[in-house]
Order: C-alpha cells, then sequence, then structure tokens
C-alpha cells in the first residue's frame, strides 16, 4: 500500500492544496491471486471529512488503509476546510468544483485511476456526507455512486435562518458565505434536492445512494427527510440506521458495508 501526501496547485481554489491518496498498487503477488478484487481493475473512492476536520480524519479515525487494499480501492482524501464542498462567492473559493471536476482530472492525469465513472465513487461523513451527495449528484458524469454517513442535511436550516441568526455550529455570516443567500437556497444549486428534481425534469437517471445514521445523532431528522425525499423521487437508495451517535464508533460500523455496496459486493 503506497500513501502519497500530495501538494498541488488548484486552479480552482487559488492556491496550493493538499489531498492524501491511498493507492494499493504493491501487494504481493501471491495475495493479489487468492483476492478476488485483483482481478479486476482498481476502482476509486474520493473520500470528504467534515466540519472542522481535514484530509488526514479518515487516516486516524477509520480502518480505511485496510479497506484499500482488501478492496483494491484506491482512495483520494481532499482537504475541503469548512466549505461543505460548494463553490462559494470570491475568488479561490470553488470547492465544489475542485472536488467535483478538478481532482477527478488530476487524479486521472497523475496516477491514471478514476478513468471512467464507472470505477469512481464519492462518499463521506457529517458534513463530507452533505459533500458527498451534492458533488455525485452535480457531476455524475464523474461519480456512479455515492454513500453519505450522518449527512449534515442541513438546507431547510439555513433557508430560515434570518441575519444575525445562527446556532452552536455556525453564525448567520458562516451560512450565507458558504449556501449563498438562505431566501434563495431552495432553488439553487447548493440544496440537493433541487439537483435531483433538474436532473429529473431533463430525463437523467439519478445515480444510486447509500445513506446510514445513527438514532441518537442530532442530525437523525435531517437524514430522514432526505431519505423520504429521495424515495419520493423514485432514487435507488439503500438507507440504514443502528444505535449510535455522531462519532468515529459509528462511521466505522458502517464503513465498509458501504465499501461493499459501492463495489456490489454481497
Amino acid at each position: 500500500m503506497a500513501l502519497f501526501n500530495i501538494h498541488f496547485r488548484s486552479t480552482s481554489l487559488v492556491r496550493s492544496t493538499q489531498a492524501l491518496l491511498l493507492l494499493p498498487n504493491d501487494i504481493p503477488a501471491e495475495e493479489a491471486a487468492v483476492n478476488e478484487n485483483y482481478q479486476r481493475e482498481m476502482k476509486t473512492l474520493v473520500l470528504l471529512h467534515g466540519y472542522t476536520g481535514s484530509c488526514h480524519d479518515w487516516l486516524t479515525g477509520s480502518r480505511i488503509q485496510e479497506f484499500s487494499n482488501r478492496y483494491n480501492l484506491a482512495v483520494a482524501m481532499p482537504t475541503g476546510e469548512n466549505s461543505f464542498y460548494l463553490d462559494q462567492k470570491g475568488t479561490g473559493r470553488a470547492y465544489g468544483t475542485f472536488v467535483g471536476e478538478e481532482l477527478i482530472a488530476y487524479l486521472q492525469k497523475t496516477f491514471h485511476i478514476a478513468m471512467r465513472k464507472e470505477d469512481t465513487f464519492i462518499g463521506g461523513l457529517s458534513m463530507g456526507g452533505f459533500g458527498a451527495l451534492h458533488t455525485g449528484l452535480l457531476y455524475p458524469q464523474h461519480y456512479s455512486r455515492i454513500f453519505a454517513l450522518s449527512s449534515a442535511l442541513i438546507v431547510h436550516e439555513v433557508m430560515g435562518m434570518k441575519e444575525g441568526a445562527g446556532n452552536g455550529v455556525a453564525d448567520y455570516d458562516y451560512y450565507r458565505a458558504v449556501f449563498g443567500e438562505p431566501s434563495c437556497l431552495e432553488n439553487s444549486e447548493n440544496n440537493p434536492e433541487f439537483l435531483v428534481k433538474q436532473r429529473k425534469e431533463r430525463g437523467e437517471q439519478i445515480q444510486p445512494v447509500f445513506m446510514a445514521c445513527g438514532t441518537e445523532d442530532f442530525l437523525l431528522q435531517n437524514n430522514r427527510q432526505f431519505r423520504d425525499f429521495l424515495i419520493t423521487e423514485g432514487v435507488e437508495l439503500v438507507y440504514q440506521e443502528s444505535a449510535g451517535v455522531h462519532d468515529w464508533d459509528f462511521w466505522n460500523q458502517y464503513l465498509e458495508p458501504a465499501i461493499r455496496w459501492l463495489l456490489g459486493i454481497e
């Protein structure tokens, strides 16, 4: 297993940015011979961290290195800061374009992975779960499947915010800068529900989605609401709940099942 710590200049962000990449390209031949996942081309997963996190979170909090090796899965973990992986106003804040377009192009050019959407997936937790859903829906030409754990699906809350308001996480000015004018968010591309409806109006098939959330998670109702929305819209969905809060114990419970689902492994 190779671990690349990549620093490269991003056109979208107008600065050097960081991403980590796990590349299981050095497995011994005798191990590959008895692992059916190495009888196919390597797949690629873009994995997004949560609010206040960094590209190192999955390495330090989860077993992603083990799963990358086991499932012949390249895993790219970009830095998203606190952006919700959305394009925002102002130079150097096109985080959505970065993850949706530029990162994929860089992986293709430099490592010759993620060459086909059928072999490329996106996933994340909390803010990164929102980012995975939004990015996958906005860039279906690159991502064929999406998984989202304990997703920060807070669009409806942000829609109702007024100047001077906020919550225990951030203030109004932050949410307005990230999501855009709250009163316009319902029909904005920053709203995953709008993206689903827009794509369906164009006659497009929405790619399959896997979601999971803990029954004691403060984001449970948000996830249930989006689950119900996807079901109503006829999107292929696997949704799971079990006891758990917003922490690595829960996310580690579902990371491998999510990866197996991405790969179509029963």
